[in-house]
Formats: C-alpha cells, sequence, structure tokens
C-alpha cells in the first residue's frame, strides 16, 4: 500500500497524514508542486517526531510515480466520485491517490480513472472531508481488507 498526495497544499495535513504512514510503515509519496516547503515547521510538528520513521518519496509527477510502480492498481480518491471506497477491494501494493485541499485531483486524472474513482459518503452539510481524514478513513478499510492492522504495544 502506498499513500500518494498530488500537490498537497496544507502541511498539517501532510504531517498528519505522515504521522499515519509512519504507524502502518506505509511509503507515503508526494507529487508537486507542493504548497509548502519540506523544512515547514507546521508540517514538522503536524507529524511530530516521527519524521525518521516516515518512508517519503517526492515526485516531478503522478507519472513518475507509476512508472515506479507499474503494476500497482490506483485509486484515485474524490468528493465527487459516484463510487465509494466501500466498494473497492484494496490488495497489497495499491496507489491510494489524493488530489489538493482546494482542487481535488486533476479533471484529466479523474477521467482516466474509470472504476478506480471512489469516494467517502457524506451527507449535503460538507462538500468534502479534510485531507488528512480522508487518507485515514481510506488508509484503514484498506489495511482492514488486508487485515494488517495491529494493536499498539500495550493495548
Amino acid at each position: 500500500m502506498h499513500v500518494v498526495l498530488v500537490a498537497p497544499q496544507i502541511p498539517q495535513n501532510t504531517g498528519s497524514i505522515g504521522r499515519l504512514c509512519a504507524g502502518h510503515d506505509i511509503p507515503l509519496h508526494l507529487v508537486r508542486p507542493l504548497g509548502f516547503e519540506l523544512s515547514d515547521r507546521y508540517l514538522k510538528r503536524a507529524g511530530l517526531d516521527y519524521w525518521p520513521h516516515i518512508r517519503l518519496t517526492i515526485h516531478d509527477s503522478l507519472s513518475d510515480v507509476f512508472a515506479m510502480f507499474p503494476d500497482a492498481t490506483a485509486w484515485y480518491l474524490s468528493a465527487r466520485a459516484e463510487k465509494t471506497y466501500w466498494d473497492a477491494e484494496f490488495n497489497q501494493g495499491d496507489l491510494l491517490i489524493f488530489g489538493c485541499e482546494a482542487h481535488g485531483l486533476p479533471l484529466e486524472v479523474k477521467a482516466s480513472a474509470g472504476d478506480h474513482l471512489i469516494g467517502i459518503p457524506h451527507n449535503e452539510n460538507i462538500r468534502s472531508l479534510n485531507l488528512a481524514q480522508a487518507a485515514s478513513v481510506v488508509l484503514y478499510e484498506a489495511l482492514r481488507q488486508q487485515r494488517t492492522v495491529r494493536p499498539a504495544p500495550g493495548s
């Protein structure tokens, strides 16, 4: 499993997602352009002291991610998807691809996603979930399906 953030803009979200990835040894991939510097204090603060445990790769394009994982199944998350993450069958090595906070994934990416464009259901009171919340919801479902979530020591 890999978490891919395309053009993330808010360092606190990326830091929180990095912490989530560190907690499950899930690689985190950031696709440029980034809306912050990797030295950003808010990014570091949200990730706390977990940064040494985050398997981080920076890519110049989403195509670079696909070139690195040519056989991986890609799941594209969108607040405007008709299919939900409940309908997805996740496997080891899948790519969970999230767009930027303000605009989501580029239209051409969503148009090419086919049945792999999935969303998180919610009512009409909100437009979407926060990026870090969305990544948590979908990653935990993927881990649940693979039964790879282990309780923390002392639980």
